[in-house]
């Protein structure tokens, strides 16, 4: 009788879900040569090929991807197994306020995690423009605070990293043919959005703003039709949009910086615990 280690498993999942090997081995803990030796090892258990190909991103063949199902199966009766016999288990609430593009992009790669190792804290997130995350009436509201900062400096202590600003579109806009760049933008208050309509002041090209929404989806559906552009977190950009290279119509936009503030009398262990997945997941991103 063979068994299926789930340590093997584990890392196979965390492969396709991270999209790599090097992913998976920052996110893991162990060498690149260590994740390839197990996925080798899975593979040998089987007796079939998993991958249709090694490059980035990591594609599954159909003997893969039906595996794939069966380790998250598995690997979830695992830790919902180990979590009931867990005698420390932490439990608590976490009202977690995020800018609405890292919500999109960061949430699903941290929340599926967390929660598994972690299933009595329950999360509850909400959306929102750093500044008014930030705001001295809104800011006790929340256990924990991711927020975008104008200049990195002002994060202080709170600071986790600093992130490139790269203009995004759909990749099939004729930019140098337009009299105006037309831009698509969160309204007055948004880091972004100060950040582009001063570098553009500043290098002299001329601009309209087309499009305002506060939602980040709104945004995302606008420059998809072609709108417009917008200024974005290098690592928040959606795989349906582009990174557009800076120069001629588009200047360079710097960096910024994103923090993680806990409000006064809200240092608890689960806040403590989802601070660092947020931290280690932010760190990891490029």
């Amino acid at each position: 009788m063979r068994n299926l280690p789930t340590d093997l498993l584990r890392t196979f999942v965390t492969v396709v879900d991270s999209g790599g090997f090097t992913a998976a081995a920052q996110q893991l803990g162990r060498s690149q040569p260590a994740i390839s030796l197990q996925l080798k090892r899975l593979q040998d258990l089987v007796g079939q090929k998993l991958l249709a190909r090694n490059g980035l991103p990591i594609e599954l063949n159909s003997q893969g991807q039906l595996l794939y199902q069966y380790a998250k199966q598995i690997l979830a009766l695992n830790d919902q197994a180990l979590a009931q016999f867990e005698t420390t288990a932490i439990i608590g609430k976490i009202h977690f306020g995020i800018p609405s593009e890292f919500a999109t992009t960061l949430l699903p790669k941290i929340v599926g995690r967390f929660v598994r190792a972690y299933p009595n804290i329950t999360l509850e997130v909400t959306s929102a423009l750093s500044k008014e995350l930030l705001a001295d009436q809104k800011r006790g509201q929340f256990d924990l605070i991711l927020a975008l900062h104008d200049d990195p400096a002002s994060a202080g202590a709170n600071l986790v990293k600093e992130e490139e600003l790269v203009w995004v579109g759909n990749g099939r806009e004729n930019l140098e043919q337009l009299p105006q760049l037309p831009l698509i933008v969160a309204p007055d208050g948004c880091v972004y959005r100060g950040r582009a309509l001063r570098s553009l002041q500043a290098s002299g090209q001329p601009w309209r703003v087309v499009y305002t929404n506060p939602d980040w989806s709104g945004i995302t559906a606008a420059i998809d039709e072609g709108l417009g552009v917008t200024p974005l977190a290098k690592s928040t950009v959606p795989e349906n949009l582009k990174i557009l290279k800076a120069g001629g119509a588009l200047p360079e936009l710097g960096r910024v910086g994103v923090s993680l503030t806990r409000p006064r009398g809200r240092h608890t262990e689960a806040t403590q615990l989802l601070a660092d997945f947020v931290s280690a997941s932010l760190t990891l991103t490029r």
